[in-house]
């Protein structure tokens, strides 16, 4: 039983195995006789072509933008303040928020009547005090004539007292007489002393006298100046804001009333990131005095004014980055803006010559483009990027007169072969814009009616009779551009 079994076990192999070679001799056979013939039953592949937008790299002289937005301010603006307590007895009509004041105006005034009476004290004194000056300046006078008289008095009394000496060495005199000469003597330089004391004394009361009429004058000085600060005049002409005067109310000194803006004298302050204040550098490493333009970011209200670049931050500010940087801005227009305003501010820098512009999008990330080779392949090359100017890029050191890809895609690179989507003519690109329709006809050129021509003959997978047709159309002089756009887009994707 067991011997039987594996017979027919070994029959059925033998089987399998001589079906297999028949098997592959046939498949060999029909492949020798395919390759005889020469017909094949299968479409070879072929080099995928992308459609691509390309342009030419052309020189320019350009002068690149800095853009950066900024708020405005008044570089001339004070704090109008009390400068001594009292009432608000006076207040300007225009002395609320956005009223408009003038050069010499009064804006407010304080109760001033306390300030008038001590002036009013204050002179008084003043004139007491010059009255005192007066007669000490009198008294010296008489005191420096009593002096001259105790010296004349003295110079007598002296030769009183030689002449008796004399008359006593000739025996006439008395030793007694002669005595009373001497004490005269010293009676009349007795009171010489007494009146140069007295005439010191003058001395020392009209300095008193100059002393106290200085501290009168300058008390009186003080009291006038209190007296015209009761009345705040503006310094020059501006715009009234952050206004909390009330009339009648109690003010202290130095309270704020309100902040006095000049309109005319505005500036915009903006931040640059730490590369571009680099470009704004001169060789010395001071800051280039640069024109710049500002523009309104409201849509109801456009304008653009003019400025230049006045100077720097002096610090960088915690948390900050970059430079601060102030423009004083001129020219009509300024009454538009108020401090507080942001803007759009354009630097214009010193112009670049023989550089050329490109789409930010055919530029990678690390700097490299794709370039047209004679045989409409791509050619990686690396590029010097100097500016970024909104969605373009500012590149030197580039090979002018070569094509180059204006769109970097994941489908194109080094080696690819593409088909080059170049500039139309001005004219064409204005036919071109008009509306058309998809059932228009156009006129191919006969590049392009053979290329589709072309891929029609090669295409195996499409039935003969729409094959025919399609051939058919494409032979007539005008062809629907619904057709050729479908034939296009089916050479693209294959």
């Amino acid at each position: 039983m067991k011997f039987l079994t594996r017979s027919i076990v070994a029959l059925f192999l033998f089987s399998v195995t001589i079906g297999l070679l028949l098997l592959a001799v046939g498949q060999v056979l029909w492949a020798v006789r395919e390759a005889q013939t020469g017909s094949r039953s299968f479409r070879p592949e072929r080099e995928r072509v992308f459609v691509t937008n390309i342009e030419t790299f052309k020189p320019v002289t350009i002068a690149p933008q800095i853009t950066a937005f900024g708020r405005v301010q008044s570089w001339r603006s004070i704090e109008l303040r009390a400068a001594i307590s009292g009432a608000l007895v006076q207040l300007s009509p225009s002395f609320r928020d956005g009223g408009a004041i003038t050069d010499g105006q009064v804006v407010f005034q304080i109760d001033p009547a306390k300030s008038q009476s001590s002036l009013a004290l204050l002179e008084s004194d003043l004139q007491e005090a010059e009255a005192e000056l007066s007669n000490a300046v009198a008294a010296i006078q008489l005191v420096q004539i009593e002096v001259d008289l105790a010296q004349k008095q003295l110079e007598l009394r002296s030769q009183a007292l030689v002449r008796q000496e004399g008359l006593k060495a000739r025996g006439v005199a008395t030793d007694a007489e002669v005595e009373n000469a001497a004490l005269s003597v010293a009676s009349a330089e007795q009171a010489i002393v007494n009146q140069r004391r007295a005439l010191a004394q003058a001395q020392t009361r009209i300095i008193s006298a100059e002393i106290a009429l200085d501290r009168k004058q300058i008390s009186a000085t003080e009291a006038k100046r209190l007296l015209t600060e009761t009345s705040v005049i503006a310094p020059f002409d501006g715009v009234v804001s952050n206004v909390t005067a009330i009339l009648g109310r109690m003010v202290s000194a130095n309270e704020k009333l309100g902040d006095l803006i000049d309109p005319e004298a505005l500036e915009v302050a903006f931040r640059v990131s730490s590369a571009q204040y680099a470009r704004l550098l001169d060789s010395s490493g001071r800051l280039k005095l640069l024109p710049v333009t500002v523009q309104s970011g409201i849509e109801d209200l456009p304008f653009e004014l003019n400025g230049t670049i006045d100077r720097e931050g002096a610090e960088v500010g915690e948390g900050q980055t970059g430079r601060l940087i102030y423009a004083r801005l001129s020219g009509a227009g300024l009454s538009i803006l108020r401090p507080g305003d942001f803007l759009s501010v354009t630097i214009i820098e010193q112009p670049l010559n023989n550089v050329a512009v490109v789409p930010a999008t055919s530029v990678s990330a690390d700097g490299n483009m794709l370039v047209l080779d004679e045989d409409n392949r791509l050619e990686e090359i690396a590029v010097d990027v100097l500016r970024r100017q909104a969605n373009d890029l500012i590149l030197s050191d580039v090979p002018f007169g070569r094509e180059f890809v204006t769109t970097l895609t994941p489908q194109i690179g080094q080696g690819i072969q593409i088909r080059p989507l170049r500039e139309a003519d001005p004219l064409e690109n204005a036919e071109q814009s008009a509306p058309t329709s998809k059932n228009e006809m156009i006129v191919l050129d006969p590049g392009r009616k053979a290329r589709l021509l072309e891929f029609l003959e090669r295409n195996g997978r499409m039935p003969a009779d729409v094959k025919a047709r399609l051939i058919a159309q494409l032979s007539q002089a005008e062809v629907a551009q619904e057709v050729v756009e479908r034939l296009e887009e089916s050479m693209t994707n294959q």
